[in-house]
């Protein structure tokens, strides 16, 4: 089982025990539930095997050097060096809303892709080239030129790359962080993308989940 993988399935479990132990903390009204606690009693205690075995799996997969963890779900990016969080930033990913392509067949899908991955480029004052959707989005007509696709400030002092054109960077619209709202990159507020600049080199882990 891959790390991304892994994770996503221990979160999965400690969702499952907290919601277990919070039904059980809650007072029966109803004799005849009772033959229902035995089986989420047999539940917790599978439960908590597997969350402890996938624990140790993790543990032994783990790099030794930091390596980030995005939940898309939570809109988090932290960065660990195996078990120890040595950053727990706040992040916008991809929408997921759906954009027709013109005169083709195809759509395009903002989702920030799920996988293991790693920083292929590290970037310093980066610019943003345009692609054609964001042209379509704004109802223009998309440029000949490539220099009509150059605007500078927009992704942060900071961008590292991830391929396919995704890239971790910064945002005009920090108040807009912890929501999904991305065409699939993540964003950034200014002290956590340098931070994450900082730790992080070409060939930093990155796990998408």
């Amino acid at each position: 089982m891959s790390i991304t993988r892994l994770i996503a399935a221990l979160f999965a479990a400690a969702t499952g025990l907290a919601l277990l132990l919070l039904a059980g903390s809650l007072p029966s009204t109803n004799a005849s539930t009772a033959p229902t606690a035995v089986i989420d009693h047999a539940t917790l205690h599978a439960l908590r095997s597997r969350y402890r075995s996938l624990s140790k799996q993790l543990a032994q997969l783990m790099p030794g050097q930091p390596y980030i963890v995005v939940d898309t779900a939570r809109n988090h990016l932290y960065i660990k060096r195996r078990d120890q969080v040595l950053l727990d930033a706040l992040a916008s990913t991809g929408s997921g809303t759906i954009l027709d392509k013109p005169a083709e067949t195809g759509q395009w899908i903002f989702d920030t892709p799920r996988g293991e991955f790693a920083v292929q480029t590290k970037l310093l004052n980066p610019v943003w080239v345009k692609p054609d959707w964001a042209f379509v989005e704004e109802g223009v007509a998309i440029p000949k030129s490539a220099a009509d696709r150059i605007e500078p400030g927009v992704l942060g002092e900071y961008a590292l790359g991830f391929g396919k054109g995704y890239f971790i960077h910064g945002t005009l619209y920090p108040r807009l962080l912890g929501k999904n709202v991305t065409h699939g990159c993540i964003r950034l507020n200014d002290d956590d993308l340098k931070s994450v600049y900082q730790m992080a080199r070409v060939g930093t882990p990155i796990m998408i989940f």
